[in-house]
């Protein structure tokens, strides 16, 4: 069998002129691999007209549920909804219902929607309205719109792919969690081919994108825990049966993650975001992790081309390794910092002291450095972005057992 999700209809904002369900639209769909016959299909969002499409690859596992063994099929949603199926037949696994939604007949709307039964992996509503905006339905994803700009909700999962750890029954999701205005555009005019045939469109909030990055159990499509990062969730995500889950950010790190709970325990800084999923390997015995650091447009994360390999080493390498990868940091720091914030960061002439950075991202503290923070002056332009990376890692091993005065 083949198994894919498919795009939105077109025009993708405007649906006055493509009445019904718009099949195969917004689906899963499952092929025969032999012949191409068709299997079954599963809609996810009936006419869409949200951009609601599928891109989540859909993920496949075998799983008991009630005792009983099941061959399972889940896709994230950009409704923020998590599609559990039995891939044999398309029928959920985890209960799913047609909720009536509020029309708009110009737009030709579906008269229901397919809600999952459990938790969305991101919040379905607004609880305030952004500046120059009001609240309609209180922003709910499913709520129509016509030529006056409503804002909704919108936090999905996207390209990058989720993950599932079979062994445990769960499925590890990124998404954004983000506000758009939707509206269309009358008078259409049939698009020639290539031609972008939107029908209308969304305008982002100017609200700052999150990350949304969230542990769901297969067998109830609930949270198991959820995290939110400062800027959107826009990796590939991979699971080990060793509780360990490898995921990529914007920024160029690296980092592996306690699959239990969350918490961080280990990062490196690329040069590049790490936007595609890990590769995880045996190669004589040993384990490797490589990472391809390329970034991405949609994730607006920075561009490179390089890829890292990353390997487990006896704990005397370990500490050499670590040693010699902060020595530029090191030297920057002695060069150009000491002389206001201390040889160790313990303050000095007009610097305040380092205290407990490793509270923070690397990140945080390499926006601080590049841009400057109050009489402290930006060094954008006197670093590099790789030598500004170094640092903030440096930085952010002084003092680490004084909380941070921020953090407190």
């Amino acid at each position: 069998m083949i198994y894919f999700s498919t795009g939105n209809p077109g025009p993708d904002y405007n649906g006055s002129e493509r009445t019904g369900d718009n099949l195969f639209t917004a689906s899963i769909v499952a092929l025969d691999a032999y012949t191409g016959d068709y299997r079954w299909h599963f809609q996810e969002v009936h006419h869409d007209i949200w951009d609601y499409d599928a891109p989540n690859p859909v993920v496949l596992f075998d799983l008991d549920y009630n005792g009983v063994p099941r061959k399972g099929l889940a896709q994230a949603g950009k409704t923020g909804w998590l599609y559990i199926l039995d891939r044999t037949n398309g029928e959920p696994l985890v209960g799913i219902e047609e909720r009536p939604v509020p029309q708009e007949p110009r737009q030709a709307t579906s008269a229901t929607q397919p809600y999952p039964s459990g938790e969305a992996f991101v919040t379905q509503t607004l609880d305030v309205a952004p500046e120059g905006y009001r609240l309609i339905n209180n922003g709910a994803i499913f709520t129509p719109f016509w030529e006056e700009p409503v804002m909704l909700r919108r936090g999905d999962a996207n390209w990058p792919p989720s993950t599932v750890d079979q062994g445990k029954g769960v499925m590890y999701v990124c998404a954004g969690e983000r506000q758009a205005a939707y509206s269309v555009r009358e008078n259409l005019q049939q698009a020639r081919p290539g031609d972008r045939y939107t029908g209308g469109g969304m305008r982002f909030a100017s609200i700052p994108i999150t990350g949304i990055l969230s542990a769901m159990d297969l067998r109830s499509n609930r949270k198991l825990w959820s995290q939110r990062w400062p800027n959107r969730c826009y990796s590939g995500l991979v699971a080990t049966a060793g509780d360990l889950l490898f995921a990529g950010r914007n920024d160029g790190r690296i980092t592996a993650l306690d699959a239990r709970d969350g918490s961080k325990l280990w990062e490196f800084m690329t040069d590049a975001g790490v936007n595609a999923p890990a590769t995880i390997f045996e190669h004589n015995g040993k384990q490797y992790v490589t990472v391809f650091s390329a970034g991405n447009l949609l994730g607006r994360a920075k561009r490179g081309d390089s890829v890292w390999l990353f390997t487990l080493l006896d704990e005397e390498e370990d500490a050499i390794a670590l040693a010699q990868a902060n020595l530029e940091g090191q030297g920057l720091f002695q060069n150009t910092c000491q002389f206001c914030h201390g040889r160790n960061g313990e303050g000095g002439h007009d610097g305040m002291p380092l205290e407990g950075l490793a509270a923070f991202d690397s990140s945080y503290v390499a926006d601080i450095i590049r841009s400057g923070q109050n009489n402290m002056p930006a060094f954008a332009s006197m670093f590099s972005a790789s030598q500004i990376r170094a640092l903030a890692e440096h930085v952010r091993t002084l003092n680490p057992d004084i909380p941070n005065r921020n953090s407190r």
